[in-house]
């Protein structure tokens, strides 16, 4: 299958989610079809959207939310992605066995194949965000998919505090890093952190596309959840696309449901990679620290 044309339309689906998963995957279904109708090529899902954020507490219940890999929704987003000619990224929450569950993104390519799947390698554990109790750590390593509309890879969320799981992944060929992503704030901390943490959030990751010379789309969650009580987690919405160069190319709302739909010229990558060589200019012979926890 040959791509039809440098310039691809991403499709970022930022939404609220509801406690039913049945519900959130036919809103998450709906946004997608109306994304591929109006003309987009890759479809990128948050962050386990088919549930409320549940690692706000450590709740063994939580595990019926999961489901099996292929399953009822990469079915699904195979037969949109076939009819649509889409490529579709699906975030998903993956029992993979009795007792061995992965943050796990579906990678589905324009006719419907399933491609692959990417699990999360960086696993966190602060307040409210409890994924260590739920999540094995990724066993696939960072991976790069040639699709009909692009070359591509995906991390999730943690993962994208990470340089070196973006740079991992660039060189691998990918022209496009998504993050599929569920973070906000504690409304608490809003007034005196909420600006320095999104900030930063939003700025590491276009530092991957310069350091890279690739784009970047991030897509996150809105609305205030609370599955576990208490002041919950303010999801701070702003899915965001970075051009090659690290430039702000669309944002998103902060409150608002919508696809986030943006073009991107894939011959910027080439252009960029050849100004500003990063990759060329990579001393790999003295970074034998990174693989070491602390240089002490």
């Amino acid at each position: 299958m040959k791509r039809r044309s440098p310039t691809v339309a991403l499709a970022l689906l930022q939404s609220g989610c509801s406690t039913d998963p049945g519900a959130n995957l036919k809103k998450t279904l709906r946004a997608a079809e109306r994304a591929a109708k109006d003309g987009a090529h890759i479809i990128c899902t948050q962050e386990l959207f088919r549930s409320q954020y549940f690692c706000q507490s450590e709740d063994h219940r939580s595990f019926a939310l999961a489901e099996r890999i292929p399953g009822p929704s990469t079915d699904a987003f195979q037969k949109l992605a076939k009819k649509h000619e889409v490529v579709v990224i699906a975030s998903l929450f993956e029992k993979r066995a009795a007792g061995i569950y992965h943050n796990t993104a579906a990678i589905i390519d324009a006719d419907g194949c399933l491609l692959g799947l990417y699990r999360k390698m960086h696993i966190p554990d602060d307040p409210l965000y409890h994924e260590k109790f739920y999540f094995t750590p990724g066993d696939l390593g960072f991976r790069a998919w040639q699709t009909r509309h692009a070359r591509i890879g995906v991390c999730i969320c943690w993962d994208q505090w990470f340089p070196e799981a973006a740079r991992l992944t660039a060189l691998l060929g990918a022209e496009i890093l998504f993050y599929p992503t569920a973070i906000g704030w504690h409304p608490k901390e809003k007034n005196e952190y909420g600006a320095v943490q999104h900030g930063a959030w939003e700025l590491i990751q276009r530092s991957h596309a310069v350091a890279n010379g690739c784009y970047v789309a991030a897509v996150n969650r809105i609305g205030l959840e609370r599955p576990a009580g208490g002041d919950g987690i303010e999801f701070w919405g702003q899915s965001f696309v970075a051009g090659a160069s690290g430039q702000l190319l669309a944002k998103a709302s902060s409150d608002q449901e919508e696809n986030l739909i943006v073009p991107v010229d894939l011959t910027k990558v080439d252009k960029t990679r050849t100004h500003w060589p990063f990759l060329r200019d990579r001393r790999i012979d003295a970074y034998e620290g990174l693989t070491r926890r602390l240089l002490d």
